[in-house]
């Protein structure tokens, strides 16, 4: 067991008492506060920082917003005097492998990172997913786009400018398939640039938390 606990509820900025969806309001504030993909001029270690405080964040969802898991934790944590709980992200690391244990191995229904634990760009994308994926969709058009430009030239060379229109048209419908089939949308956030990351973050933040981070 790790020496110290990390305290899941100072890290949620949320009461012991809290709710579930009162803990799932409270990790879709922290996580847009502390996601390391706002920080686009940011350094390594801040970056570093940013990506431990995250994943702590996430790990401190996966275990409240479950009342087995929550249940158990809620032992160790009144087992522990107050100086025995830290609010230092990188504790989470040591003791989430030993706390996750107790459950027959963790994560598996959130993914789970190479040490056990949850995958928090999963986690982020499930919480955020109605608000998430316009967003997502807005900046990432990429076979649509592609589809639209190959139609036209295919098109321009068989019919001249109306065979132009006529293949964007269908490239850019038949490319809007092959965007939405089979990626999830963790999956076509992850794959987005930084400053377009940064600007989904913000507008996130905007509906959430009522202003920009």
């Amino acid at each position: 067991m790790a020496s110290t606990l990390p305290d899941y509820y100072v890290l949620l900025n949320a009461p012991r008492t809290a709710t579930a969806d009162e803990i799932r309001t409270a990790y879709r504030k922290e996580s847009l506060r502390t996601h390391p993909d706002r920080l686009v001029n940011a350094s390594q270690e801040e970056k570093r920082k940013a990506t431990e405080r995250f994943q702590a964040v996430a790990d401190a969802y996966y275990v409240l917003s479950d009342p087995t898991r929550r249940k158990e934790y809620d032992i160790l944590y009144d087992s522990r005097p107050k100086q025995g709980k830290t609010t230092d992200a990188d504790a989470s690391s040591s003791f989430f492998s030993q706390f996750a244990g107790m459950f027959g191995g963790a994560a598996a229904g959130a993914g789970a990172t190479p040490e056990g634990r949850p995958d928090a760009d999963n986690l982020f994308a499930d919480a955020f997913e109605e608000l998430l994926r316009p967003e997502v969709e807005r900046h990432a058009p990429w076979w649509s786009w592609t589809g639209a430009v190959c139609g036209a030239g295919l098109g321009f060379i068989v019919a001249n400018v109306p065979g132009l229109m006529v293949g964007a048209y269908a490239g850019n419908k038949l490319g809007a398939v092959r965007d939405a089939k089979g990626k999830s949308v963790a999956a076509v956030f992850t794959q987005l640039g930084g400053d377009q990351k940064a600007q989904i973050l913000r507008a996130l933040a905007m509906k959430v938390l009522g202003s920009a981070i």
